[in-house]
């Protein structure tokens, strides 16, 4: 896909940016292998061995506004998934994606709505991000970065995010050997960077951040609880924006479930602002 236009604001969007925003994240989880599909009209992320829907879903989506040829559309992704053995799941972001009444229809079809996100991007206009001589550390704390990285240190530092992301997100146990699998192989990709921050040596908050054509992706911003209440959530979301922005991204994103006020005012305060109206999880049982 074309890049995005250099230094938009959030507040300039257009339907054309949202759907490459969406190709790019779905780009940023295929890291690792999952496959992306630009259909024309939409993006498919599909992952050929994990059954999870949040790895197998259509986002981007301009399909026709008029009824027979709309229901044509969704009845072809429909037998798609089913081609792939998979649930049909989709993710419209309303006020960009098409037709504009595209969750309605989609509800009307039998979708339910399993929780909704939020897109939120970084607003070059907006304040000042980050401290521009980098995070100021308290005693006991350090933050190690990984970017292309190898040996003990990575392996060290695999674990100590799989650790975290497996508590701040409520992971189930027999999933964390996966994670810290995942984070070793994404530590040898380019475009993948991670922060962790330790206090007293222990794991305790981490980030990750995936750039290319002009972009960052930011994900997987976590906190473990015991931690909580200490800014280490702020620290290391405005370690990976400074990072980002030092990159040259032209944009700057991220998701945030929209029942978490607490994360939102925190990317607010970094200068996000929310893109679209909340996005629905569509998923046909």
């Amino acid at each position: 896909m074309p890049a995005p236009r250099p230094a938009a604001r959030p507040a300039e969007l257009t339907a054309a940016d949202a759907r490459w925003l969406a190709w790019h994240e779905a780009c940023s989880h295929g890291l690792i292998g999952r496959e992306v599909r630009e259909l024309g009209d939409a993006v498919m992320l599909h992952d050929r061995v994990d059954r999870e829907p949040f790895w197998n879903r259509i986002a981007g989506i301009a399909w026709p506004d008029e009824s027979a040829a709309f229901d044509r559309r969704l009845a072809e992704a429909i037998a798609l998934f089913a081609s792939l053995d998979r649930i049909p799941h989709v993710w419209p972001l309303p006020g960009f994606d098409e037709p504009l009444d595209l969750t309605a229809r989609l509800l009307s079809h039998g979708f339910e709505d399993a929780g909704a996100g939020i897109l939120m991007a970084f607003d070059p206009v907006g304040p000042e991000p980050a401290r521009r001589d980098g995070p100021h550390l308290a005693p006991g704390i350090t933050m190690e970065r990984f970017h292309r990285s190898a040996g003990p240190a990575a392996d060290d530092g695999a674990r100590g995010i799989a650790a975290v992301l497996a508590e701040a997100f409520a992971v189930e146990p027999d999933r964390v050997a996966a994670i810290e699998e995942e984070t070793l192989v994404l530590f040898g990709r380019e475009e993948f960077h991670a922060s962790l921050i330790r206090v007293e040596r222990e794991p305790a908050a981490a980030a990750r951040r995936t750039t290319f054509g002009g972009a960052s992706y930011l994900s997987s911003i976590g906190t473990r609880p015991r931690f909580r209440g200490q800014g280490l959530g702020r620290l290391v979301s405005e370690a990976v924006l400074r990072d980002a922005i030092d990159a040259g991204s032209r944009w700057t994103y991220l998701g945030v479930f929209a029942d978490n006020p607490v994360a939102r005012r925190m990317y607010e305060g970094l200068g996000f602002v929310q893109i679209g109206g909340p996005a629905p999880d569509l998923i046909l049982r």
